[in-house]
């Protein structure tokens, strides 16, 4: 006889980035798969995040409230701060009293603080999805109220203080983006099926200094002609890179950013990226070694962190961005698959994938667990 679980309500509140956006979207796919489709779940976000401009192909209805976080730099916008913060907790209270949601799930970002603040406030149950080494400062303040806080990284646990069960899951990735198809892929970025495809990963808004290092490398040397590039530069630098790099990026793909990120990561044998929990958890959900450059300003230094972290795994490599300057990016790569070490970072990524359930699965299964512990809702669905 099939288990079974009342009617559940969830409320996902995460998003700015697709660091905090994404991991939700597969929490939330995944538990509408468990339950049947008939889950009713809704995300709240702000109109600045990515979760606004994908609103149409989000699949799940969206509310917004207003609330930023802190600049970094001095400025006159810091002072609207702590009232913003107070209207988004007055908004997501009202919303919560209104949708009444068996649970929250909170993934980070400015916008996940006052919901899952409110929601503990009303005795609503919370649990947290952290990406990072270092926890976020949502995460920081929210997770002593939560009944769980499924981490990323083990690391992470020593930063939080809280009497939620932590669960060290790993972070999940977008079923889809293991689908893709390597030759298909290659066909579709007009790559050589027969060479090795390095993939630069500046993001939707580029890393410049990751975009230096690889035009000072091509400016320094040749490429090997059995070796090609895949390089995302990102909206800010695709024109500079090109104007640039002028006939030495002919046969390879550069492109400012690109959505089909099943294709990117199917045609990789090496990615040189920065090191964001997300990135990194897909590179390895797909096999694909990493030279990774950690974001120096990141808050705590969590992507050194991450990095550090994934290259003690042997997953990949880890390159600091003051050493970018004495370092050849692409002759590293080209050492990397001449030597062997790409060969057993793929190994090492293999013995991760085939230890570890799916981030995704995990947290999905905990979840459920809880809704059948917590519900007092009349109507029941099938597992």
């Amino acid at each position: 006889m099939s288990a079974r679980i009342r009617t559940a309500r969830l409320v996902f509140a995460g998003g700015g980035t697709g660091g905090h956006l994404f991991p939700a979207l597969a929490i939330a796919d995944r538990l509408k798969e468990m339950l049947g489709g008939k889950a009713e779940i809704v995300f709240i976000g702000t109109k600045r995040g990515l979760e606004y401009r994908l609103r149409e192909t989000l699949g799940y209805p969206l509310h917004t409230i207003n609330v930023r976080g802190l600049a970094r730099s001095l400025t006159l916008k810091n002072l609207l701060v702590p009232f913003l913060f107070l209207g988004a907790l007055f908004r997501s209270g009202m919303f919560l009293d209104q949708f009444k949601p068996d649970l929250v799930v909170g993934t980070g970002g400015y916008v996940s603080l006052p919901v899952l603040k409110m929601a503990a406030a009303k005795n609503i149950p919370t649990v947290i999805q952290e990406q990072n080494s270092y926890p976020g400062l949502s995460t920081r303040k929210a997770a002593g109220k939560a009944q769980r806080v499924y981490l990323g990284f083990s690391g992470a646990q020593k930063h939080l203080k809280t009497s939620a069960q932590v669960i060290v899951t790993g972070n999940p990735v977008r079923s889809e983006l293991t689908r893709g198809n390597r030759v298909e892929s290659l066909k579709s970025f007009g790559l050589d099926l027969d060479k090795k495809t390095i993939l630069i990963l500046g993001g939707s808004q580029g890393a410049r200094a990751l975009n230096k290092a690889i035009l000072d490398s091509l400016m320094s040397g040749e490429l090997p002609e059995e070796y090609q590039l895949l390089w995302q530069t990102g909206k800010g630098d695709y024109t500079d890179v090109i104007a640039t790099a002028g006939d030495m990026v002919q046969n390879h793909a550069l492109f400012p950013f690109e959505n089909r990120m099943a294709q990117v990561l199917a045609a990789a044998d090496l990615a040189i990226s920065r090191a964001g929990a997300l990135t990194i958890a897909e590179l390895q959900a797909c096999g694909v070694p990493a030279i990774l450059v950690p974001y120096p300003h990141a808050a705590g230094d969590h992507q050194r962190q991450n990095a550090s972290d994934c290259a003690d795994d042997g997953c990949a490599v880890m390159i600091e961005q003051h050493e970018l300057a004495q370092s050849d990016l692409l002759k590293k790569a080209v050492e990397l698959f001449c030597s062997g070490r790409v060969d057993q970072m793929q190994e090492s990524i293999q013995m991760v994938n085939s230890t570890r359930r799916a981030a995704v699965d995990v947290i999905a299964d905990d979840i459920v667990a809880l809704l059948k512990k917590n519900s007092n809702r009349e109507d029941e669905v099938d597992e």
